[in-house]
Parts: structure tokens; C-alpha cells; sequence
């Protein structure tokens, strides 16, 4: 009997033994075809490294783009200086020969400037005249407010104003543009106008605010300023050619019309 259990034994053990190896041979290839499976994981990771890695590089960017913001300064510095020089030489050509004869290559030889410098700022004749338009519209409403803050009384602002407008006039390019350039000139006119009226309303207010308190009464305001612009306008077309002040007395009296009903000046 002995003898009998002890092959049975040896035989179990050599089964249990394959069995393992079996499970270990499936394993291994189960295991390699995983291994296959996985192992082009780490070349998409590898691929996807320098993305990640390239991220810390954008500090040392900063410091060239902080680099480069004075240089740009200075760019455009120079930029407005050179649209100012092509505004003063087309001022001049337009004031020599007229805006309908105007040479964009004769403004640029004035201007100091090429012809290609010139197109990278205008387009064309049309779009140089329109953008001067606007510039001598804004340097005379900006050159009348930067005057004004130093006069805080009501009465020396008003007559700052006056004096301004009669300095403009004296001066004379508006008058020799209207001869000159005549339909240039009187669109200029007709499309500043609504906007003086406006801007003076606004450059006037503390002098209407000190009228309403003596006189006891809200004036028109649009209405004064309205009838003061197209005042000055007429000087254009004609001048009153009298002394100096001429034009200060008789919009102070076209205001104290206004102011009091023309009462207190007809009485004089």
C-alpha cells in the first residue's frame, strides 16, 4: 500500500508542477502582448515632452517685449512729427496754389519726405485734405482751451475768447484759404461748424453761468454761441476792415442784445 500512495504522490506533484509552467508560459505572452500594447505610450509622451518643457521660456520673452516698448515710443514720436511736417507743408502748397491744384509731390518735397513715407500715412489726396481738416479744427479748439485755464473770472474768460478769435482772423491763412481754395474752404466751414457751436458752449460755460445769476434768467446758450460762430464766419467773407477791437465792441453788443433785449444798447 505504501508503495501504491507514493507514485500517486510523485504523479500529482509532477502535474501540479506543468500546470504552473502553463500558466506562467500564458502569462509571459499575455504579459509581452501588454508590453506590446503599452510601448508606444512613452513615444507619445516623448513627443509631448518639449511642449511641456517649452512653457518656462515665456519669463525670459518678457523681458524682450519690455525691451522693445521705448523703441515704439520713440516710432511713434517720430511718426507724429512727421504727419506734422506733411500737415505744415499742405498747409503751404494749399495756401500757394489752391486745394484742387494740390501736388502730393510737392508736399512731400516741402515735407521733407519721400513719397513712400508719405503713402504710409495717406492714401490719398482726398484722405491727406480730409485728416488736415481735422487737424487745424483740433489745434485751434485745443490751442483756445490749454489759454483758457489760467482765467477763472468769468468776465477775463470772455474776453480771452474774443481776443483769440481776432488773433485767428489777424493772423490770415483762413482768409487767404477762402481765396485761394474757396470750395475746400467753405466745406471746412460747413462741417466744423455744429462742433464749434458745441465745444464753445462747453469753453463758455462758466462766463453763461454768471450771466443766468446776474441777470436772473437761463440764456440760450447754443443760440449765443451759434450766432458768435457764424459771426466770425462772416468776417471771413467780409471783413469789416476797422481798427483793432472793432470786432470785440460789436459782438459785445450783438451779446448784450441778446442778453437784454437790445434795450440797454439802443438807449445809448
Amino acid at each position: 500500500m505504501a508503495k501504491q500512495t507514493t507514485p500517486s504522490k510523485a504523479g500529482t506533484s509532477k502535474i501540479a508542477v506543468k500546470q504552473p509552467a502553463k500558466k506562467r508560459a500564458v502569462a509571459e505572452k499575455s504579459g509581452k502582448s501588454a508590453a506590446q500594447s503599452v510601448a508606444p505610450a512613452p513615444k507619445a509622451r516623448k513627443s509631448s515632452a518639449p511642449a511641456v518643457q517649452a512653457a518656462p521660456a515665456a519669463p525670459a520673452a518678457a523681458p524682450a517685449a519690455a525691451a522693445a516698448a521705448p523703441r515704439r515710443r520713440r516710432s511713434n514720436r517720430r511718426s507724429e512729427q512727421t504727419i506734422d511736417n506733411i500737415f505744415t507743408a499742405t498747409e503751404k502748397v494749399v495756401l500757394e496754389s489752391g486745394a484742387e491744384r494740390i501736388s502730393i509731390l510737392e508736399v512731400c518735397e516741402t515735407a521733407g519726405v519721400s513719397r513712400g513715407t508719405f503713402y504710409r500715412y495717406f492714401a490719398s489726396q482726398d484722405e491727406l485734405l480730409e485728416a488736415f481738416s481735422r487737424h487745424k479744427r483740433e489745434n485751434f479748439h485745443k490751442s483756445l482751451a490749454e489759454l483758457l485755464v489760467r482765467y477763472q473770472d468769468p468776465d477775463e474768460r470772455f474776453d480771452v475768447v474774443i481776443n483769440y478769435l481776432q488773433d485767428y482772423l489777424d493772423a490770415g491763412n483762413s482768409r487767404r484759404m477762402l481765396l485761394v481754395a474757396p470750395e475746400f474752404a467753405l466745406r471746412f466751414f460747413k462741417r466744423i461748424f455744429h462742433d464749434a457751436v458745441v465745444r464753445f458752449q462747453d469753453l463758455l460755460s462758466p462766463v453763461f453761468d454768471a450771466w443766468d445769476e446776474r441777470l436772473g434768467v437761463k440764456l440760450d446758450r447754443e443760440l449765443i454761441c451759434d450766432l458768435l460762430i457764424r459771426f466770425v464766419m462772416s468776417e471771413h467773407l467780409v471783413s469789416s476792415e476797422s481798427e483793432r477791437g472793432a470786432m470785440q465792441r460789436r459782438i459785445g453788443r450783438l451779446i448784450d442784445s441778446i442778453r437784454f433785449g437790445g434795450v440797454t444798447r439802443a438807449r445809448r
